[in-house]
């Protein structure tokens, strides 16, 4: 199989490749910064805009570390594109799932994965986050789902990101034992969804302390959702003129 080379790229493929890398080593700081990692786990990525390549954080290499030139740009089927740096690093444990996300769910940009602690125990009850906030409704358009238990090292995790998000208004996946993976058009809509699934998370589990937490109606679920993706923020000003 021929390698990809980075500098057989056109200038403006080159360019596309440095602004996602300084995307994705900037996002990387969000989760530290949210507390939703420990030590050198978890990870962000960014599909590079009209390329069949991606951005994502090196295995292993600490936070504090990490900057624009040690991000790993990958091809969709997971390989690390040569660069010519003889000491380049080793991409996330994760690519392979990150790379399975991309090459199937053409709509998404960004992949983010974490072991933030509340959305992790829940995966690890293997139970979904019920949707009983406005804010979940908002955000997530129902439950928070749980994927299939899957061993890290190929694309199984990939698969079962999949195959639960792609019918799902979801954002975010809590994949059994392991913890959540969220996605979006671009690395900081992924990060968004992971800090919020930390947040729903956490909120509803003080909740059930005190008891039961109330569903919301479907149909309710249904408008808010509706209104948030559509209505919410800036974009109902723009439609309007």
């Amino acid at each position: 199989m021929v390698p990809v080379v980075l500098s057989q790229l056109t200038p403006g493929e080159q360019a596309a490749v440095a602004a996602t890398r300084e995307r994705v080593a900037r996002l990387h700081a969000e989760l530290p910064r949210n507390e939703l990692v420990v030590w050198t786990a978890g990870n962000v990525s960014e599909r590079v805009p009209g390329l069949d390549l991606f951005v994502i954080k090196p295995s292993g290499v600490s936070y504090d570390e990490l900057g624009p030139d040690v991000m790993v740009v990958c091809t969709l089927d997971g390989r690390k594109i040569v660069d010519g740096t003889p000491d380049a690093l080793s991409p996330s444990s994760d690519t392979a799932a990150h790379a399975y996300v991309y090459r199937h769910m053409p709509e998404v940009g960004g992949v983010v994965h974490t072991h933030s602690t509340y959305a992790t125990a829940w995966a690890a009850r293997r139970e979904p986050i019920p949707c009983v906030l406005t804010m979940m409704a908002d955000e997530f358009g129902g439950d928070v789902p749980v994927g299939p238990f899957a061993l890290i090292g190929d694309d199984s995790i990939g698969r079962g990101i999949v195959e639960t998000l792609r019918d799902s208004n979801s954002p975010a996946v809590l994949m059994a034992n392991h913890g959540p993976f969220t996605i979006g058009k671009d690395a900081r809509a992924a990060v968004k969804a992971a800090v919020m699934v930390e947040e729903v998370a956490r909120t509803i589990h003080i909740a059930r302390q005190l008891g039961e937490p109330l569903r919301i109606d479907d149909a309710d679920v249904a408008r808010l959702y509706d209104r948030y993706q559509n209505v919410y923020g800036q974009q109902a000003e723009e439609q309007e003129n």
